[in-house]
Order: structure tokens, then sequence, then C-alpha cells
């Protein structure tokens, strides 16, 4: 198992971040509208208007490296989309308020969500410069003036939350690198542009990929114009990702989060409050153990999770190591059934609500499996950018259950970096579907 490395970067911020937005949002706007008839309505545009606004302006697209004007720059441009399109909506419903009415509502919402910004962002910066905390440990690669730049940037400016702890000129011993990255749990690389072509870059990338490491590269002024990629900037110094991953951003991320805990708790609430009782009885009359089945896995950025199942198998000593095989004589008969069904998975609802699993992604595997798999298949690790899911774009491609062969791995492993490259919103609500679909017609591998 990688080196934990979440105790550094908090998960949380950008989501309370957006609930808080909206709460000064929907709050001032019922204390400057308190009589408007159409209230509910309002609010409800007004939510939306503003998560929509904010997906496709990248307002919460925050990062340590992001400077004070750049975020004063995000905070005037969604201000001036929201009053805009607020007076638009004034013209549907002309009673709706007056002219001073909408300065005022401007006003409490532009110094509301600026002060709350503001307040986050130079109280990070308290935090890494007085206490030390939340620092990435990061190494530079190459002999570029734009390395010796973010080397520099990095030692005087600490408010961005890095630390350089080496640089080095060269990719003539890859061996060594790999090993200080190791021995210091370094979490990003800054590698120049112009190493790209080198022979022995492969061997960085394939190495960075299988330990979680981030990887970014450092062009020279020349060399972005020659790059089809958008480049972040660190001061003024350009950085381009190597993997751009859509779950990365904080929107996408929050939006699949309030989905998978709207669904967890439908699900929970309307199918498991009945079918948990219903399963615990005829599970505890076939066989004696426990009704849920509790096992440990591996889940978001390498870290363990208790993944949870009904029980469908009698009690033995191999449960943690041996995968379920067809004809498997550990399977009861109650077992045969809540497998063939999927309704084995549906404790994983649990798991989605607390936040170790999601509705859809790569499917857990237990942790030795993980171990093996990482030996066997290059880049295996990369499927743990993302959180575990109950339904995956593999098991919706015949690639459920048991793996029989090392092509089934390999094809799983695309199939799921496939997913990690090209997640949306609708890419999970057809995988749900295909899932759905595939228990009804029946899975031959559902075993």
């Amino acid at each position: 198992m990688l080196p934990s490395k979440q105790g550094r970067f908090s998960k949380y911020l950008r989501p309370i971040t957006i609930v808080a937005d909206l709460l000064v949002i929907n709050t001032v706007a019922s204390l400057v509208f308190p009589n408007f008839s159409g209230k509910i309505v309002f609010l409800i545009f007004a939510t939306i208007t503003w998560l929509f606004v904010a997906w496709a302006s990248e307002f919460y697209d925050v990062y340590r490296h992001t400077g004070i004007y750049k975020i004063l720059e995000k905070i005037f441009k969604q201000f001036v989309s929201i009053f805009v399109l607020v007076i638009a909506y004034n013209g549907f419903f002309p009673r709706f308020a007056e002219k001073e009415d909408f300065i005022l509502f401007g006003i409490m919402i532009l110094s509301s969500i600026t002060f709350l910004k503001l307040s986050i962002y130079f109280s990070l910066i308290y935090f890494r410069e007085k206490h030390g905390g939340n620092f990435r440990n990061v190494i530079l690669i190459g002999d570029s003036s734009e390395i010796r730049s973010l080397e520099q940037l990095f030692q005087e400016k600490t408010k961005f939350g890095y630390r350089c702890l080496k640089v080095f000129d060269s990719l003539d011993n890859v061996d060594e690198i790999e090993a200080f990255i190791t021995e210091k749990n370094i979490d990003e690389i800054y590698l120049s542009y112009s190493y790209i072509d080198k022979k022995n870059v492969n061997q960085l990338l394939t190495f960075s990929d299988n330990n979680l490491v981030l990887l970014k590269y450092v062009p020279t002024r020349k060399e972005l114009l020659n790059i089809n990629s958008k480049a972040d900037y660190y001061d003024v110094i350009p950085i381009i990702p190597r993997r751009k991953i859509p779950l990365d951003k904080t929107y996408n991320k929050f939006l699949k989060r309030i989905f998978d805990i709207v669904f967890s708790i439908v699900v929970i609430v309307c199918i498991m409050s009945w079918l948990v009782p219903l399963l615990a009885i005829l599970i505890k009359l076939e066989s004696k153990g426990p009704v849920l089945f509790k096992q440990k896995r591996t889940g978001l950025n390498d870290t363990e999770f208790t993944c949870y199942k009904f029980r469908s198998m009698r009690i033995n000593e191999d449960s943690h190591l041996k995968q379920a095989t067809r004809s498997d004589d550990r399977i009861t008969k109650i077992g045969k059934f809540i497998r063939r069904t999927s309704l084995d998975e549906f404790p994983q609802f649990i798991n989605v609500f607390l936040g170790n699993m999601s509705i859809v992604g790569p499917r857990p595997h237990m942790i030795k499996h993980t171990e093996l798999y990482s030996k066997k298949v290059n880049r295996f690790m990369l499927r743990h950018l993302v959180k575990p899911g109950i339904t995956g774009m593999a098991q919706t491609h015949g690639y459920r259950g048991e793996i029989e062969s090392d092509r089934d791995l390999i094809n799983r492993f695309k199939y799921d970096l496939f997913y990690l490259e090209n997640w949306s919103i609708a890419l999970d609500l057809k995988i749900i579907y295909l899932t759905i679909y595939n228990v009804f017609k029946g899975d031959e591998k559902a075993y």
C-alpha cells in the first residue's frame, strides 16, 4: 500500500464553500425580497443560476497557486453574470422588485461572497506560513530558467503551500529520482517539458502513475506556443498538467457527490428499509454467521475502507483472499440468489452515503488483490484516483465478477481508465441504466 497523503489536504473545504455561498445567496434574497409572492421560484432560479454560472466560469476552481487578483477576477465575473441574469428574470416578472432592492441585493451578495472567499484565502495562507501545515512535497527536474524560477517561487512564496525538497538537473539516473520520491513521500513532480522525448522518461511516467504521484510539465515560453493544452500559471510560470481528470474539477466533484448522497438516501429509505430485515432472516435461517460481510478494500488514493455486503457464503478462512468462482461450494442457496440479482451489493449504498464509495466507479478490490494486480498491469493504480463504485463501466461491458485471466484484468483496467478520463453525469446515468438492464436480462458472470 502506498503512503497515505490524505491528511494533508482538505477534501471538505470546497464543498463547504459551495454550500456556504448558496446559503448566503438564499439568505440575502429572503431578507431583501421578503414580500415577493414568487419567492420560492426565485430562490430555485438563483440557486440553479449560481451553480450553472459557477460551472461555466470555473468559479470554484481555486487552487493553492491561484493568486489574489485571479480570485477577485473570478468574483467579479461571477457577480456580473448573476446580476445580469437576475435583471433578466425581473423582465419576466415586472413586479418582482424595486430598483433599490436590486442594488441592495447586488451589494450584499458581492460583499458577502468576497468576504467569505478572502477569509478562506488568507486563513489558509496564515495556516501554512505560521503553522507549516497543508504543504505538498515536490521535486523539480530540469535545468531550464523556468525550472529555476519555479524553485525560487516555491522558496519565496510559502503561501502557495509547496515545499521543494530537491532539484534534479537531469534524467540520467531515474532510479535515484524514484528512490528519493519514495523516501520523501513526494506528492508532485515538475518536469521540464524539453525532457518529454528523453529515452528514459517513460520509466518516470510509469513510476508516477503506479505510485499516484502527480506529474506536471514546465515548458519554456517558446515550447508553450506549440502545446495544444491549456496552461495553469504559478505566478507567471506556465504549468501543463500531464493528465486531465474531470473529477479533479471542484464543480464536477460536488455534483457527483450530491448525486451519490441523494441516490443512496432514496435507496436506503425506500428499498433497504424493508429489504434488510427480510434478507437478514433468510441469511440467518440458512447458515450461522453475521448478516453483513465486512471486508477491507482499496479506495480513493489507495486508502483502505470497510466495504459492506450481504453475506452470501458460509463462514470460511479464504473469504479475504479468494474470489468467488463458478460452482463455488462456499456460496449458500440464498447467497446464489442475491449474487445473481446483485442484492448482495445493496449495503454498499451505506458506503456511498458515508463517502467511501460512489454509485458509479471502478469496482474496489481486496487489499491483497490490489497489490497483486498492480504488479501485473502497468499504471493500474490510476484507477484509484476516483472513488470506487457499486457498479462500473467494466461491469456493464461483460467484465463482472471473477477475473479468469490477465486479459480480463487488462480489459477491466482499460474501461476504468476511460471512465477516469471521460467522466460525466451522462456517463454515470448510462452505466446505471445498463446495470439495471443487465440485472433483469441476466448476466452469466453473476455468480
